[in-house]
Order: C-alpha cells, then sequence, then structure tokens
C-alpha cells in the first residue's frame, strides 16, 4: 500500500492544480491530495482530500481511480507512491479562482497550458498526465530519481482490479 493519494479535478477542458506553500513542492502546481491516514483507503483519502483542500464535496460516482505513481531513489533507499483519481465536476458547478487556502492557491488551468512543453513550474505530470486523462488503460507510472532528478521513467500497465 501506497501512502499518498493524488486528484486531477477536470471541469471541460480545466483542471483545478493547487500551488502548494509546504516546502515539498513549494511554489509548484500539481494536483489535490494527500496522506493517506491510519485505517483510511485510497478512495476515502481522495474524497476526503478534496473535500479539506478544495471545499467541494465530490460526488463518489465522478471520482475513477486512473492508476498509480510510484518513485524511488536507490542511493537514498527509499520507495513510495500514490494513487491516482480523476474527477469530474459539471460544467455548471461554479468554483471561482484563483483562490487562496491553507494549503496554497488553487486555480483553474486549461489543459493545453499544462500540457506546454515550456511548462517548467508543475509537478512531474508531464510524463503521465496525457494518458491519466486520455487513456482507458490504468498504468503504474514508476519514476527513479536521484536526488531532485528523475533519472528514469516508465509506465506499465496495471492488470489487477481497479480501485474505488
Amino acid at each position: 500500500m501506497f501512502s499518498y493519494t493524488i486528484c486531477f479535478i477536470k471541469q471541460g477542458n480545466k483542471i483545478l492544480l493547487l500551488n502548494r506553500e509546504s516546502p515539498e513542492w513549494m511554489g509548484i502546481w500539481n494536483g489535490v491530495g494527500g496522506k493517506l491516514e491510519e485505517g483510511e483507503n485510497p478512495f476515502e483519502c481522495i474524497i476526503r482530500e478534496i473535500r479539506e483542500e478544495t471545499g467541494i464535496e465530490m460526488d463518489p460516482r465522478n471520482v475513477q481511480h486512473k492508476g498509480n505513481i510510484t518513485w524511488t531513489d536507490p542511493t537514498h533507499s527509499y520507495f513510495d507512491g500514490m494513487y491516482v483519481y480523476v474527477a469530474e465536476l459539471s460544467e455548471s458547478y461554479h468554483y471561482p479562482t484563483p483562490l487562496k487556502t491553507d494549503e496554497g492557491i488553487l486555480d483553474w488551468k486549461d489543459i493545453s497550458w499544462i500540457m506546454h512543453p515550456k511548462n517548467v513550474g508543475l509537478a512531474n505530470l508531464k510524463y503521465y498526465l496525457r494518458e491519466v486523462l486520455q487513456d482507458e488503460t490504468n498504468y503504474e507510472h514508476r519514476f527513479i530519481y536521484d536526488g531532485d532528478d528523475v533519472v528514469d521513467f516508465s509506465r506499465i500497465p496495471l492488470v489487477e482490479p481497479v480501485l474505488k
């Protein structure tokens, strides 16, 4: 079991991203999510994290597991991961941004802005977000780091049942 969850809340061709204020990933845009609490399954965690970080009471039927992300740094002997989700908000749901929260700044970002090859203000979304949003297959997206640098990335299809 991994320690974290992440969700990309989608509305049309926009995704709600969070620019975090905490030292880990400070100043970097990423999805919402966080650490699993004791006794909590990944789906319960992401529903809670969405509510805590955005105030949105997400209909669980609109949240879909879309694979996992793992990371390791062999020189520092660590391995962990997160469960990835996509949530769909209806076009009629009004959520004005930018919005300052305890976690950072929430803002709707157009997918073309997120995927632009020169956009360097994001977490490592360029490696996996397109597949998460568009591919029916769920993958494990595997990162190998040396410190803060990605030294290898691979993707393998998941054959296990989808987490809900």
